[in-house]
């Protein structure tokens, strides 16, 4: 905890400079490399790094090392099972943690770290680090290294522990930053497909956005006729101020429109959309699949020889009385092996199980 009382004015005032540092980006190379020469200075190190690590389900790391490379740092995947400190800040997060707590100074200069990192040309002489959460399943751990001989002394541990928060929320942010632009990126290569579209509304009428090859697919779609003055289709705006009506439990099975056409199925998918204030708006996700859907091999897996005959024929739009003239047998043991399916793959019924196929036979 930050406790102003516990610094001089001009340790204050460096540690303004790292705050301000940590929100000035959300590029965490960025964010580190303006934060280093600061923050290098207000705890007392002289070089630094960020392990960005995954927990489960299993351990993955990556560093980060703003200024000069730190050689040892390279081959941590080989030491890492030699790293004394990772338990110990793991077990503690937010708590800063010094070699000097843990280890005698012949027991750590005996150490698989010290040793190699003297063999690299810049020894560790002395090791202070901090873990701090991120997201769940990720964590950072903040080194600092002194390549002298002199210990980290209690004041850079005070000053290290009155950052942590502001450390964790900056790589939380730039992590969270990361994540939006990879899937606005994923999103904008899936919709850019032409037979993908979306469209953005606010019930009743209200169109909010459309995606570029909304207008053409929506055109080959319907005729003239058969658009309200809203412009949207009549058929997709009924659902849609059906569904807007309803509670959550009322719209199980009815998210999703299908309509088998000579060229391909034709799906819309309803999405309402998070919001905090203001009124509620949907996503409208149209998307186009030929006729010939393979199914999945994963669901493949999940079904009984005779499942997946039935499952086939549910995938060529037959009826249960078509599927059961092509295997011989009755309508009723047809019906009985589609609910079974359905309820093996999870699967709301016949329009989301085709959509479910055909979606995931689709390259991205």
């Amino acid at each position: 905890m930050f406790n102003p009382r516990d610094f001089k004015s001009r340790e204050l005032r460096v540690r303004d400079t790292v705050t301000v540092a940590l929100g000035g980006s959300r590029s965490l190379p960025e964010v580190l490399e303006a934060t280093r020469a600061p923050l290098l200075e207000f705890v007392q190190a002289d070089s630094m790094a960020l392990c960005l690590m995954r927990v489960a389900p299993s351990l993955d790391f990556r560093w980060h090392v703003p200024g000069h490379p730190i050689p040892i740092l390279k081959e941590y995947a080989g030491l890492v099972d030699h790293d004394f400190l990772r338990a110990p800040i793991l077990a503690q997060p937010e708590v800063p943690t010094c070699d000097t707590q843990l280890l005698s100074r012949g027991e750590y200069e005996r150490t698989l770290v010290y040793q190699r990192s003297v063999e690299l040309e810049l020894p560790l002489e002395h090791i202070m680090a901090v873990l701090v959460p991120i997201r769940p399943g990720v964590v950072g751990a903040f080194a600092f290294y002194r390549h002298t001989r002199s210990a980290f002394s209690s004041q850079s541990i005070t000053a290290l522990s009155s950052l942590t928060r502001h450390l964790a929320n900056s790589v939380g942010n730039c992590q969270d930053y990361q994540d939006l632009t990879a899937r606005t990126q994923l999103l904008q290569e899936l919709f850019q497909r032409k037979d993908s579209a979306f469209l953005i509304l606010e019930p009743p009428t209200r169109e909010v956005f459309r995606s570029p090859h909304a207008t053409a697919l929506l055109e080959r779609w319907f005729t003239p006729s058969d658009v309200h003055a809203s412009g949207l289709p009549r058929v997709l705006k009924e659902r849609l101020d059906a569904l807007a009506r309803m509670d959550l439990d009322s719209r199980l099975g009815r998210t999703l429109w299908v309509i088998n056409h000579p060229e391909g199925y034709r799906t819309c998918r309803f999405v309402e959309l998070p919001a905090s204030d203001g009124p509620r708006q949907w996503a409208l996700l149209l998307t186009e699949f030929p006729h010939s859907i393979p199914l999945p091999l994963h669901m493949q897996r999940e079904l009984t020889p005779r499942e997946l005959d039935i499952a086939r024929g549910v995938l060529r739009n037959w009826s249960n009385g078509q599927i059961a003239d092509e295997l011989k047998i009755s309508g009723q043991t047809v019906k009985t092996h589609v609910r079974n399916l359905f309820g093996k793959l999870g699967v709301d019924g016949r329009a989301d199980f085709l959509y479910q196929a055909a979606l995931l036979n689709r390259p991205v």
